[in-house]
C-alpha cells in the first residue's frame, strides 16, 4: 500500500466518524463471518437439503413491532436504574463513582474517560452542554477543545472563569464520531444530570445548546427560539432561573451570531448582580 491509497483510507475513517482507536491490536471482525461462509463447502459430501425446485421454507420473521417495543423496555429500565442509582448518591463524589458503575448506557464501552465536571460546585452559576467531544473524551474534562476555548472566553467576557462557574454535560460520554446523542441515550443519562443539578444547587442554571435546553426543560423549540428567554427549570424543591445560550461550537460555524450570544451573556450577567 502506498501513501496515498493509505491517506485515502484514512481521510474514509474520519469523515464515517472513526476518529478514535479503541485498542492496540487490530482485530478481523470479519474472519467468523468469512469461516462460516467456508463451512458448508467443507463438506462436499453431504447430501443437499433442498432442491432449486424446492427451497426451504423461511424462518418466521418477528412481529414488526417487537423490536420497538424491546428497545422502549430497555430504556425504561435503564432509565429507572439510573434513578435508583442517582437518588442514592448524597455527593458528587458519590454520583461520579455511581456513573462510573453504570453499565446500560451503550456510549460507555465506546468512550475511554467519564466526563464528569469541572470547575466549582460551589459557584452560584452551573453551565450544562450535550455531550463531550472528542477533546473532552481524551483528556476526562468538559469543554477543554477549540470550542471549550471558546466558552472560556464568553465567560470571561462577563467576569467568570472556571473557579467562579461550574460546568457538565447532558451525557457524560461521548457519542462515537461526535454525533448527536439518541432520545434514548439522553434519556438513560437524565436521572444522573438532574441529580447533578441538585448537588450543586446553583442560583443560575445555563443551557450550552439547543439539546440540554431541550432535555432538561422539557421543551421542542429549536434553540434560536429558546435561547435569550428565561426560564424556570424546576428542582425536587423549588425552581431555579435558567437560560439557554448557542453553543460555543454552533459560533464557531456561524460567527454572525456572536452579537446575539453577547446580548444573552450580558442578561446573565445582569440576573447574577
Amino acid at each position: 500500500m502506498d501513501r496515498e491509497q493509505a491517506q485515502a483510507i484514512l481521510r474514509f475513517y474520519l469523515e464515517a466518524g472513526v476518529d478514535e482507536a479503541l485498542g492496540e491490536t487490530p482485530v478481523n471482525r470479519l474472519q467468523s463471518v468469512a469461516e462460516a461462509a467456508v463451512m458448508p463447502a467443507a463438506d462436499a459430501t453431504r447430501a443437499p437439503t433442498a432442491t432449486a425446485s424446492t427451497p426451504p421454507p423461511a424462518p418466521p420473521r418477528p412481529a414488526a413491532s417487537a423490536q420497538p417495543r424491546r428497545l422502549a423496555e430497555n430504556v425504561d429500565s435503564a432509565e429507572a436504574a439510573a434513578r435508583d442509582l442517582a437518588g442514592a448518591a448524597p455527593t458528587l463524589a458519590a454520583l461520579r463513582d455511581a456513573l462510573a458503575g453504570f453499565e446500560l448506557c451503550p456510549l460507555k464501552a465506546t468512550a475511554k474517560n467519564l466526563v464528569f465536571g469541572d470547575g466549582n460546585p460551589q459557584a452560584s452559576i452551573m453551565l450544562i452542554g450535550e455531550a463531550p467531544g472528542a477533546d473532552e473524551d481524551r483528556q476526562g474534562l468538559p469543554f477543554v477543545g477549540v470550542s471549550g476555548q471558546l466558552l472560556d472566553r464568553m465567560l470571561a467576557s462577563i467576569g467568570l472563569d472556571r473557579t467562579s462557574a461550574y460546568i457538565t454535560n447532558v451525557l457524560p460520554w461521548r457519542p462515537p464520531g461526535n454525533r448527536k446523542p439518541t432520545p434514548a441515550e439522553t434519556t438513560m443519562c437524565l436521572p444522573f444530570i438532574r441529580r447533578h443539578i441538585e448537588l450543586v444547587d446553583p442560583d443560575l442554571l445555563v443551557f450550552v445548546g439547543g439539546t440540554s435546553a431541550a432535555a432538561l426543560l422539557n421543551r421542542s423549540e429549536g434553540i434560536t427560539r429558546m435561547r435569550g428567554r428565561w426560564f424556570d427549570y424546576a428542582a425536587s424543591t423549588h425552581q431555579i432561573p435558567a437560560m439557554a445560550i448557542f453553543h460555543p461550537a454552533y459560533l464557531l460555524r456561524q460567527p454572525a451570531l456572536k452579537r446575539e450570544a453577547w446580548r444573552d451573556l450580558l442578561a446573565i450577567k445582569a440576573r447574577m448582580s
